[in-house]
């Protein structure tokens, strides 16, 4: 390889630009916007509805358009019965995020237009995978809990219906609000990890459903989605610390990583976690448990001094998912339910305009050799 090419060479691709996008913007400075929109705003005035249909369309739905658009999630909610069979076949110990994994892939099979590559064709996909893979996560999470699933009901939006397939109870609309604001924040991230999985996939003219089952599989990493489920065991180990400082201090002089926290963008922190932040405040007053946001800003403060790292969306959704009620086990299948809006806006700007993603590697091995006789 030339040394112009060494020079250029960047672990984990940092900073390397590997393709356009019209999607999602994530500003180190400003913050993260999706179509031109600050989440900031979006979080405070939009439903996880107006969102998807933004990711997906372009820009924000008319009254008639969002109420069609709602009408379709609502029309491709349930799932096909030879996949819940599919989900009763799961072993009870299985990782949620596996089980989903699985179930996303299968429900391609069900899909008429699943090799129909065109723009319109993909948003169809695309919807019907925004509106299933909520039911697919409540559903897989009763089924694994040893509870029968649950009919989806016509009446109930995305973050009401995904309370109600889980619990079979009346959802609270203060949780419904929680789950909504979650659901915006999480719905794209530019070129994070699950998504350029998905958008390498796409680029082999592979499926969507094929695309979005790799950006599961990525998600599911602990530097990755997986990081909300490791922060919550962070805070049940510091809810009875007697020194936070010198906890993270003895951590960190084991090398050990500290969860919730860096960025490989927002070097001055996630602008996400002040809603974030706000929402796990609001919710410690109203379920009596202020002790988690006491710990996330002492961890904040420590952390800022001691490494210069600040708190991502990661840090406060986990005690947010503890003081719902849900169990840890749905906070990375919640991410991805929302998540899979940008996904599939991804995979169809991909495909839209499509050149396969085959990078170069350094190569470090031995020297071209002569073959000894064998």
């Amino acid at each position: 390889m030339t040394e112009a090419a060494k020079l250029a060479y960047s672990p984990g691709l940092e900073g390397i630009i590997a393709g356009e996008s019209a999607i999602g913007l994530v500003d180190g400075d400003r913050g993260l916007f999706y179509r031109g929109y600050d989440t900031h705003d979006l979080a405070r005035e939009a439903t996880f509805e107006h969102v998807a249909y933004l990711l997906l369309h372009g820009d924000l739905p008319t009254a008639e358009a969002l109420k069609s658009f709602r009408a379709e999630l609502v029309a491709e909610r349930a799932l096909p019965a030879l996949v819940i069979a599919m989900l009763r076949l799961q072993p009870t110990g299985a990782t949620l995020m596996d089980v989903l994994r699985t179930g996303v892939s299968m429900l391609g099979a069900f899909d008429p237009e699943l090799n129909d590559l065109s723009h319109a064709a993909n948003i169809r996909k695309s919807t019907r995978l925004v509106a299933r893979l909520g039911t697919l996560a409540a559903t897989a999470r009763r089924i694994l809990d040893g509870k029968e699933p649950i009919k989806p009901r016509d009446d109930l939006g995305f973050a009401a219906s995904f309370l109600y397939l889980l619990e079979g109870k009346e959802p609270e609309s203060w949780r419904v609000k929680v789950i909504d604001k979650l659901a915006i924040l999480y719905a794209e991230h530019d070129f994070n990890a699950s998504t350029f999985a998905a958008r390498v996939t796409a680029s082999t003219l592979a499926d969507l459903y094929a695309a979005c089952t790799a950006a599961l599989a990525a998600l599911k990493g602990p530097l990755h989605g997986g990081a909300n489920e490791e922060a919550m065991k962070m805070f049940h180990d510091l809810e009875t610390a007697t020194n936070v400082d010198q906890w993270v201090r003895d951590r960190l002089a084991r090398k050990q990583k500290i969860m919730g926290f860096g960025h490989r963008v927002y070097k001055k922190g996630d602008k996400r976690t002040d809603v974030m932040r706000e929402i796990a405040r609001e919710l410690g007053v109203r379920v009596g448990q202020q002790q988690w946001v006491r710990v996330g800003e002492q961890l904040e403060a420590v952390m800022a001094k001691e490494k210069n790292l600040f708190g991502n969306a990661d840090l406060y959704a986990a005690p947010i998912f503890h003081m719902m009620g849900l169990p840890e086990s749905l906070n990375t299948p919640v991410f991805a339910a929302a998540r899979v809006a940008g996904w599939g806006a991804h995979v169809t700007e991909q495909q839209d305009h499509n050149r396969i993603i085959r990078p170069r590697s350094l190569y470090t091995g031995p020297q071209p050799r002569p073959l000894p006789p064998l």
